[in-house]
């Protein structure tokens, strides 16, 4: 059984957008936002180097905080603590009897 020409068309439209590089998804949101969802989709889609810059903006703020090498070590270099001395030395018991 053929398809329809409408699906036909379909199709082909879907294939056009895979060659530039789009991608169809659905996502679920407030009905007061369609409208932003949709132009800021339209924005990122038109690959200039503002939809870049926008692009950039929302990655900082929406994305996933990752973890770049040696965060802990430059938290304490900026600590209120740097350059104030510390004793961290352990004091040495002796080993405790241990009945088994």
């Amino acid at each position: 059984m053929g398809s329809t020409a409408q699906a036909q068309a379909i199709k082909n439209y879907r294939k056009r957008l895979t060659k530039r590089g789009m991608a169809r998804f659905e996502v679920l949101g407030l009905a007061t936002d369609r409208e932003l969802v949709r132009t800021l989709a339209k924005r990122l889609a038109e690959d200039t180097p503002k939809s870049a810059e926008i692009r950039a903006a929302l990655n900082e703020k929406v994305a996933p905080d990752t973890r770049k090498k040696g965060g802990i070590l430059d938290m304490l270099r900026n600590s209120p603590l740097m350059g104030i001395e510390l004793n961290v030395t352990r004091r040495r018991f002796k080993a405790r009897k241990v009945d088994l």
